[in-house]
């Protein structure tokens, strides 16, 4: 088998290994006016007021599940900028009298962020 065949065949199975992977919708469940989807873990999640605005519930499909991945949070933050790339991509999030800001390099790790902007939670997500 030539290299051109192998990459094809392996971008072939790859390509169609995506496509039934984005085919896994969750199972629906209803119950009285409730309307929940379960996971590939067993866990439910209500999408009740989803579907009441017009989404079907058939179509959501699960992702990786509840903590699959350990979220940034504060505690590791610092306004040090000594060791920071000149110039990085960042996610800023403002309320009009704070600001905060984000490295994409750092929540390419994380996903997402966990912090506060005055008294009010926030996620701010990659």
């Amino acid at each position: 088998m030539s290299v051109k065949t192998l990459f094809s065949f392996l971008v072939t199975v790859f390509v169609v290994g995506l496509i039934f992977a984005g085919l896994a919708s969750a199972s629906v469940i209803r119950d009285g006016k409730k309307v929940y989807i379960e996971d590939h873990t067993g866990e439910r999640w209500d999408v009740t007021q989803a579907k009441s605005i017009g989404f079907r519930p058939e179509g959501f499909q699960y992702g990786i599940g509840r903590n699959a991945f350990t979220p940034l949070d504060d505690s590791s933050l610092a306004d040090d900028t000594s060791a920071a790339f000149h110039n990085p991509r960042v996610i800023a999030v403002t309320d009009g009298t704070e600001a905060k800001a984000y490295s994409v390099p750092k929540l390419v790790h994380h996903e997402i962020a966990n912090t506060r902007i005055g008294e009010k939670p926030i996620a701010a997500g990659y």
